[in-house]
């Protein structure tokens, strides 16, 4: 675990804390403390004077430098969490007691991360039930392709928004001055080159994006929640199976456990289109990793793992779609 601390997460002690649910909530803190896991946003525990156990999630502070995509996403947690309660009231997400532009207070749910469980468990239960709250969670029907709100990246049709949402990662990079294995012109032109394969989403599907371990609450074998859905987006349902599993590649692990309680317990078939696609959304993904390094002060020996990781399954799928 690295002990570099993000510019984007605010630095907050107990009292600044109860201060801001006293002045943004009007509820009394009786006892609060950090938590960790993520690097964006700063995140606490806390409980309130009538005993609710609630996590109170603070965005950047004035003026920090963020990258395009991560402009208004405190706030879209919010709308993440209400649209999945409405319309897939099945799967466990918390309730919202409190959101605006900087602060989301939100219930705590039941169980802990994945990537707490004790080494050695087996989570191929818990991975099965995600699977099939992902099934529901992608029945969910947006009117436009990309990010909900704040003027960030999207479109009339999902070939349009997914390009226009790489374009801006690799703004981002230059922006940061992130030395990526491929220029721009020829990211963007692979993209162009399968277009056809983009263009058979139609639907755009609501997809929650950010389903890495630390985002999967169980408890005893339960699945129990999902959490962490400010990064949100409207597209391919298929994007939910990057990360899933993050440095595999599913189309090549069908029995995957996701992949298994996704479709009912049967192992499903992709065609050519859909591994094409798939190549393309870890390609989005994994420059990300990359172009967001500086923004979370990641340098020197951190830094260096991170691209010596990410680098050669970024060039994996892109020689694949360029062959």
């Amino acid at each position: 675990m690295s002990d570099v601390i993000s510019p984007t997460q605010r630095q907050l002690t107990p009292h600044d804390v109860a201060a801001l649910l006293k002045e943004r909530f009007e509820r009394t803190v009786v006892h609060c403390g950090p938590l960790s896991g993520g690097t964006f946003a700063a995140v606490w525990r806390v409980t309130l004077d009538d005993g609710t156990e609630a996590v109170v999630k603070v965005g950047p502070p004035p003026g920090c430098r963020l990258l395009r995509y991560e402009l208004g996403i405190i706030a879209a947690e919010a709308r993440y969490y209400r649209l999945v309660r409405q319309h897939a009231p099945g799967v466990p997400v918390p309730p919202v007691l409190h959101a605006d532009d900087d602060v989301v207070v939100v219930g705590l749910l039941p169980g802990r991360p994945l990537t707490e469980l004790p080494e050695g468990t087996d989570a191929g239960g818990v991975r099965t039930q995600l699977g099939a709250a992902l099934r529901k969670l992608h029945t969910v029907t947006g009117t436009a392709f990309g990010y909900d709100g704040g003027g960030r990246a999207g479109g009339a049709t999902w070939r349009e928004a997914f390009a226009s949402m790489t374009a801006g990662l690799l703004a981002d990079a230059r922006d940061w001055g992130v030395e990526l294995p491929a220029g721009d012109d020829d990211i963007l032109a692979t993209i162009e080159r399968h277009a056809d394969a983009l263009d058979e989403v139609q639907r755009p599907a609501l997809v929650h994006f950010d389903l890495w371990d630390g985002n999967v609450l169980c408890q005893d074998g339960v699945f129990t929640g999902l959490v962490d859905g400010e990064r949100y987006f409207w597209g391919d349902p298929l994007y939910d199976f990057v990360c899933t599993a993050i440095g595999h590649r599913l189309e090549d692990e069908r029995d995957h456990p996701v992949l298994r309680g996704y479709h009912g317990g049967t192992a499903p078939v992709f065609t050519g289109s859909e591994r094409t696609r798939l190549a393309l959304y870890r390609v989005q993904f994994h420059l990300l990793l990359l172009a967001e390094m500086p923004s979370r002060a990641m340098v020197g020996e951190v830094a260096r793992e991170r691209r010596a990781w990410v680098t050669p399954l970024l060039e994996h799928d892109l020689e694949t779609l360029r062959g």
